[in-house]
């Protein structure tokens, strides 16, 4: 998925990266991986994955619940294992980005997402930030308009 992102970017030359739940690290290593784009994840799967290699169902592929399916769907054990190798929320993005996280997620736990922003702030790029959803879940649905006013916004 990183090698399609960043080839697409770099023949797109994008204004924003988007990324929500786990498309959100795939986000972070797209653009450490050169496209210079601001980013906005949504619900981002900051900080977690290690915790969940360790929770992970056995078998292979893992019955995930998808918000877009609004369903389970399939995903190979293989790809949270690469995620974890790649560190993509070890380090400060390189580009301003906007993080919208649901205060209320019942899949990602927000104070381990908060604790990730906390760690990038002092090297975050100028004009990044944070927004915290009070009664905001994973969807973040409630929260639609405000995300496609950011994403706008980063690419004005």
């Amino acid at each position: 998925m990183v090698v399609l992102g960043v080839a697409a970017g770099r023949a797109a030359a994008p204004c924003a990266v988007v990324g929500s739940s786990l498309g959100a690290l795939v986000a972070l290593e797209v653009v450490r991986r050169g496209v210079a784009a601001p980013l906005v994840l949504i619900a981002p799967a900051l900080g977690v994955v290690e915790h969940w290699l360790g929770r992970l169902p056995p078998g292979d592929p893992v019955e995930v619940f998808n918000y877009a399916r609004n369903a389970n769907a399939p995903i190979h054990r293989a790809f949270f294992e690469q995620i974890a190798a790649a560190e993509a929320d070890r380090d400060a993005p390189p580009v301003p980005v906007t993080i919208f996280m649901g205060i209320d997620d019942e899949t990602l736990p927000f104070e381990r997402v908060e604790a990730v922003w906390q760690r990038w702030q002092p090297r975050a790029a100028p004009g990044s930030r944070f927004v915290a959803i009070p009664g905001g879940n994973h969807s973040l649905l409630s929260s639609v308009v405000d995300i496609a006013n950011e994403i706008r916004t980063r690419c004005a």
